[in-house]
C-alpha cells in the first residue's frame, strides 16, 4: 500500500483536503468534533507528516475542487460574456489543478431565502468564486455560513467582499471620456444604472472625473438609467442630445446606437459614442464602437492564484486586485 495523502483521508471522510490539512494542521474553521474525526482516521490509516521538500511537491501536484457561482440575472442578456468569463476561468483553473463546478444562484435564493449554494455545503469544495456582484444581504449570509475562502470577480466590496478581482473601471471610463474631449466634443451623457452595481458607479465616476477636468455641465436628463432591478436593458432617449454618450457597457452602447438610427442619426457623424468591455454580442456584432477592452484572461488568471493562496495561506488576509485593460478604437466618435 501507497504513502496516505492527505486526497485519501478526505475521500474516506467526504471532505475537502483542504479541510484534512487545516484540522491536522489546527488551523481555523474545522469544528472540534471534525477535527477529532479527521485525527483519527488520519492515525488509523497510518498517515505520516510530510517533509519540508515532501509538501512542496505535494502542493505542486494537489488537486482542489473549487465552486464557481453566478446568479441567473448575468445570465440573461449578458449570458455570452459571463459564460466567456467562466469558460476562461475554467481553463485556467484546470491549468492550476482545480476541478471546477459552476451553480446558477436563482434570484429567489438570492433575495428571500439567502440559502447558501448547493457546491458550498458541507466540505464539497476547498474554494468559492463568486463571478458578477450579489446582494450584500446574500454575502453577509455566505461569509456567516460557509468556511470555504471566496474570492469575488468583477465585484468588491471593502466590507463585505474585499479579496476581489475587478477591472480598472474608475480609470478605463476616466480615458474614454477624455478621448471625447480631445477630439473637439463639448457635451456628453452618461448611460448607466449608477446604483445597480458597484462597477457602473465606479464607471461613472471616472467619466465624472474627466467632466468636472473639462468645467463641462451635464443636465440631469443626459444621466440616463439603463436597466430594471433584473437587470434587464431598456431605456429612452431624451429630445434634446448631447454631441456624444459614455456607455457603461457595450450592449448598452449597441441599443443606444439602434435608437438614434431610429431617429435618422449617424455614429460618428451626428452623435459620438464610447463604452467599455469591448465584447462583441451577436446583436450588435457589426457596429463598430470604440470601447475599453477588459482584460478578462488576465483577470481571471489573478482570481485563481489568488484562490490559490487563500487555500495554501489561509490565515493571509484578502486584498483587492485591479486588472487594467486598454483602449480599442473603432469608428464610433467624430474626430477633428
Amino acid at each position: 500500500m501507497g504513502k496516505v495523502r492527505l486526497v485519501d483521508i478526505a475521500q474516506r471522510l467526504g471532505v475537502s483536503s483542504v479541510t484534512v490539512h487545516n484540522a491536522l494542521n489546527g488551523s481555523k474553521g474545522v469544528s472540534a468534533e471534525l477535527q477529532k474525526k479527521i485525527l483519527e482516521t488520519a492515525e488509523e490509516m497510518g498517515y505520516q507528516k510530510p517533509s519540508s521538500s515532501e509538501k512542496k511537491k505535494a502542493a505542486d501536484t494537489e488537486f482542489y475542487r473549487l465552486g464557481v457561482l453566478i446568479a441567473e440575472n448575468y445570465l440573461a442578456q449578458y449570458s455570452t460574456y459571463y459564460w466567456k468569463l467562466y469558460q476562461e476561468l475554467s481553463l485556467i483553473a484546470t491549468e492550476k489543478h482545480f476541478y471546477t463546478t459552476i451553480e446558477v444562484l436563482k434570484k429567489e435564493t438570492e433575495k428571500k431565502t439567502l440559502e447558501s449554494p448547493n457546491i458550498a455545503r458541507g466540505h464539497g469544495i476547498d474554494g468559492l468564486i463568486i463571478i458578477g456582484e450579489l446582494d450584500m444581504n446574500y454575502i453577509r449570509a455566505l461569509n456567516r455560513e460557509i468556511s470555504v475562502p471566496i474570492v469575488y470577480l468583477d465585484f468588491y466590496d471593502r466590507e463585505i467582499a474585499s479579496n476581489a478581482v475587478v477591472a480598472d473601471n474608475f480609470h478605463g471610463m476616466y480615458e474614454m471620456t477624455e478621448l471625447l474631449f480631445e477630439n473637439g466634443i463639448k457635451t456628453a451623457g452618461f448611460i448607466g444604472s449608477i446604483h445597480a452595481t458597484s462597477s457602473i458607479m465606479d464607471r461613472y465616476c471616472g467619466f465624472m472625473k474627466s467632466i468636472w477636468k473639462n468645467g463641462i455641465q451635464v443636465p440631469e436628463e443626459w444621466i440616463i438609467e439603463d436597466r430594471d432591478e433584473l437587470g434587464q436593458i431598456a431605456f429612452e432617449l431624451p429630445k434634446i442630445l448631447p454631441e456624444a454618450f459614455v456607455c457603461n457597457c457595450d450592449w448598452t452602447a449597441g441599443l443606444l446606437m439602434e435608437k438614434l438610427q431610429e431617429r435618422g442619426l449617424k455614429v460618428p457623424r451626428d452623435i459620438s459614442v464610447v463604452s467599455f468591455d469591448n465584447f462583441l454580442y451577436s446583436t450588435y456584432a457589426d457596429m463598430k464602437i470604440t470601447s475599453y477592452e477588459v482584460n478578462t484572461k488576465a483577470m481571471c488568471k489573478v482570481a485563481i492564484d489568488k484562490m490559490l493562496k487563500c487555500i495554501r495561506y489561509p490565515s493571509r488576509p484578502g486584498s483587492l486586485e485591479v486588472v487594467s485593460g486598454r483602449v480599442v478604437w473603432k469608428n464610433s466618435i467624430k474626430t477633428k
